[in-house]
């Protein structure tokens, strides 16, 4: 009887283990495990086919795609988090070599800074955007600065004017060492601290001593405005040797209404009694196009004079013809280095600063199943005709380093602009 039992357990075991090898085996090859894959798997393949059907080369730059994918899909299964996953589709990416071609997560401020310069109100992007963005707006919350890893240390590399960052006094060059006790992160050291303080601990200098912390009330930034505000809280005059020097930071020149507020300040406001202009290119984002250089180039000089009962004379002249210098460096990217190079083609005024990026396509965002960002280089670009600024860049004409490390604030690039307008030939037409 005991042997009996002991031959039929062994036998419905045997039964058992080959039922779940079926099922395993019919499931494995049902097209319905897509829907239980995990999502990162899923994202990565939305990437890899987007890229495949939208990139600009169809040769991918000289790389096989689809190889590529075999290499990097198997990395997904070591991925622990979003993190993670970013890092080995960012890896993947970079293989085609190219400028405009990056995977963007919610925890990157560059995630929300792209959306606000592509949104439009009745693009499709816009209408995929309502599942993640409930309330139909795009937001976060942050204290407006960029920053740069330098040896492992976090350095401040710009800060938009008037930002919470500006108005504390945090300074270029400063190294964040904490924010609230915890290691700084761009988007999660203020998430949910809209207008509520928060302490940054910085260094200053390389001695240990200029460690300070510094109180910032953070904002929610809207990433379709915030760059044509700070833009505005850029322009000032700068006197010096009996001149005026105007300013002004194009942070972005993707849209319309940046080109029209830059227009408007050299023709009617308060850049018009400036005897010479330093235009700042440097840092943020591309967009737009050449007619930035209209009012700089354009041959006629049309003026118009209005009278008004009070019998003032009030003229405004249609083309800026002072002095004029540019500001780029290596953040100058996409058209702001086609702005620096018919700059120099056109002999405006000097460009001033370091190489610009050499990221010079045309992009787009597609927006991943899971709310990720793609960006994707969907057209070539040249100038000229023949010309290629994609992994170039643009050559400043009077090359000035930044040391950013602790650097205080000091500028060296900006004293150079205004020490180059100021030696110009001002004539009294100019004024």
């Amino acid at each position: 009887m005991r042997t009996f039992q002991l031959t039929f357990l062994k036998k419905s075991a045997r039964i058992f283990i080959l039922s779940v090898s079926i099922l395993l085996l019919l499931w494995l090859s049902s097209p319905l495990l897509p829907i239980f894959a995990k999502s990162e798997t899923q994202v990565f393949e939305q990437v890899w086919q987007t890229i495949n059907d939208n990139f600009y080369d169809p040769n991918f730059n000289g790389v096989d795609w689809k190889s590529i994918k075999k290499q990097y899909q198997p990395q997904l299964i070591k991925a622990n988090s979003t993190k993670d996953v970013a890092v080995v589709i960012n890896q993947m990416l970079s293989q085609l070599k190219s400028s405009h071609t990056r995977f963007y997560t919610q925890d990157e401020p560059a995630y929300y800074q792209l959306l606000g310069i592509f949104l439009t109100p009745n693009s499709d992007l816009n209408k995929q955007l309502k599942k993640f963005f409930p309330k139909g707006k795009v937001e976060y919350t942050d204290i407006g600065l960029f920053t740069k890893d330098i040896d492992g240390k976090t350095f401040i590399s710009s800060i938009l004017d008037e930002s919470p960052a500006a108005k504390a006094g945090l300074k270029v060059g400063d190294q964040i060492l904490s924010v609230d006790g915890y290691s700084y992160h761009p988007i999660h050291s203020f998430a949910g601290k809209a207008g509520q303080t928060v302490k940054m601990l910085i260094q200053r200098s390389l001695e240990p001593s200029s460690q300070q912390k510094i109180a910032v009330v953070p904002k929610v930034f809207d990433p379709s405005t915030m760059f044509l505000q700070a833009q505005t809280a850029s322009i000032k005059l700068i006197e010096q040797d009996g001149k005026k020097v105007g300013y002004i930071h194009i942070w972005s020149n993707a849209a319309d209404p940046y080109q029209q507020q830059l227009q408007d300040e050299l023709i009617y406001g308060r850049l018009k009694n400036a005897d010479g202009l330093v235009l700042d290119l440097r840092d943020g984002w591309g967009g737009g196009d050449v007619s930035y250089l209209n009012i700089f180039t354009a041959k006629h000089n049309l003026s118009i004079t209005n009278i008004p009962r009070n019998q003032r004379r009030y003229t405004y002249n249609y083309q800026w013809k002072k002095p004029v210098v540019m500001l780029v460096n290596s953040g100058s990217r996409s058209s702001k280095e086609i702005l620096a190079f018919g700059f120099q083609q056109s002999k405006i005024g000097s460009v001033i600063g370091t190489q610009t990026a050499g990221a010079v396509l045309a992009g787009r965002p597609y927006l991943m199943r899971d709310g990720s960002l793609l960006y994707v280089a969907v057209t070539n670009v040249f100038v000229n005709g023949n010309q290629r600024l994609e992994g170039k860049g643009v050559i400043p004409d009077i090359n000035i380093p930044f040391p950013l490390e602790y650097a205080q604030g000091v500028d060296p690039q900006i004293q150079t602009a205004i020490k180059t307008v100021l030696q110009a030939k001002f004539s009294p037409i100019d004024k």
